[in-house]
């Protein structure tokens, strides 16, 4: 009986069946292991996989120093250009260390970035002064939001090109293969997650705490102080407009409506727009081509009146109005009037309305002159950074249009 070949079979089918359920049980183990502690979004070779590990992003600045900055980037445009080469090193820094990049390959990040930020540097000075408009200065600050709307500004701009410039340097440095990575470790996010969550924006809520305090420091200042200067402006245009805006503030208790107040605020606005001579005025005869050059700077805000009138105030019973409520109606129609009056348009009309003035007041003393001149009239922009840009080489322009954003 112990001879039994359909018994020797059986015991070795019981085997080979046992064995094949341990090896696919193992199987499984290691691939919910791996699974749950690899991220999925990215390859690279074996050799070159990513461990993260824990790091405390670095960026040791006066958030005060920064917000005079961002206040008046055209003033400080060289500390501007500083404050976004640390930052960017910085985020770099931090993500590489949370990736715990060796330090062959940290000791070339720094290299890495200045081939960037020659360009990055032009990038966020003009995208930051086209959204933070800086002639509003002083209607920011009454509104108790001067140093905020810069620090919007900031981050905006940050959150643009943070991502790009990030992945750019650390994929070129991994030599990443189709431009993905696997990584394993604790707290995995990709580059860009790592250098927004971990670097941008705390910094952001770092300044925007900042911000709160000196913005009413600063409304509650203009009150106590009387500046006066000397100016030299040239109106050529005249905006008036008038727009309203409604608000509903409600008041909910588990979910449900119990209490509703209805704001509704109007304004008139009178923009003017001109020419600040004091910023640039130049006058050349050229004797060789008969012709005198008037140069003047680009055509600006020179002036921004609104006069706002609550038009309907219907307070609920559970609901109070407070004082920033109103205040942010009408800061909203202020920037909305500004946004919509001063256009490209109004900038070649208020040009043309000044080479008639100038033609009018110069012509007659060319006319006495004993040699016919023409007269000719320029307009320069008195903003370094944006001639900068604008002089910039064919191949650099060639260069930039090809960075894919």
């Amino acid at each position: 009986m112990t001879n039994n070949p359909l018994r020797r079979s059986g015991i070795g089918l019981g085997k080979l069946m046992f064995y094949t359920l341990v090896i696919c049980a193992a199987g499984v183990i290691i691939y919910n292991y791996y699974k749950n502690n690899v991220a999925d979004y990215t390859f690279i070779p074996e050799e070159m996989q990513v461990t993260y590990v824990p790091s405390n992003f670095e960026f040791d600045t006066d958030d005060e120093n920064v917000l005079a900055v961002i206040n008046n980037p055209h003033r400080y445009h060289r500390e501007f250009d500083e404050l976004v080469y640390d930052f960017n090193l910085s985020l770099i820094y931090h993500v590489a260390n949370r990736m715990d990049f060796p330090d062959s390959l940290k000791s070339q990040l720094e290299t890495e970035y200045q081939k960037h930020h020659p360009y990055l540097k032009q990038l966020y000075f003009t995208d930051f002064t086209n959204i933070r408009d800086t002639s509003a200065n002083l209607y920011e600050d009454w509104y108790e939001n001067g140093n905020m709307s810069a620090v919007e500004a900031l981050n905006e701009v940050g959150s643009k090109y943070t991502c790009f410039l990030v992945n750019h340097v650390i994929t070129t440095l991994l030599k990443v293969d189709n431009g993905t990575i696997t990584a394993k470790g604790r707290k995995i996010d990709t580059p860009c997650g790592i250098a927004m969550t971990e670097g941008l924006r705390p910094l952001i809520k770092r300044l925007q705490d900042k911000a709160a305090i000196e913005d009413f420091a600063r409304s509650k200042g203009l009150l106590e102080q009387r500046v006066e200067k000397t100016i030299a402006e040239l109106g050529t245009y005249e905006i008036r407009d008038k727009k309203g805006i409604n608000k509903q503030l409600q008041t909910k208790v588990w979910g449900f409506e119990v209490s509703s107040t209805d704001i509704e605020v109007s304004a008139i606005s009178i923009l003017k727009v001109g020419f600040k001579l004091d910023q640039f005025f130049d006058m050349k005869l050229n004797s060789k081509n008969k012709t005198l050059v008037v140069t003047m700077p680009e055509p600006t805000v020179l002036s921004h009146e609104v006069y706002p009138k609550i038009e309907k105030l219907d307070i609920g019973w559970l609901r109070e109005v407070a004082n920033s409520d109103l205040n942010a109606n009408f800061n909203i129609l202020r920037r909305e009037f500004r946004r919509e009056a001063f256009t490209e348009e109004v900038a070649l009309k208020s040009k043309q309305q000044a080479m008639e003035i100038m033609d009018m007041i110069l012509k007659p003393a060319l006319a006495n002159m004993k040699t016919e001149y023409k007269l000719v009239v320029k307009f320069k922009n008195v903003n370094p950074v944006r001639e900068a840009i604008e002089n910039i080489d064919d191949s650099f322009s060639k260069e930039k249009a090809e960075i894919p954003f």
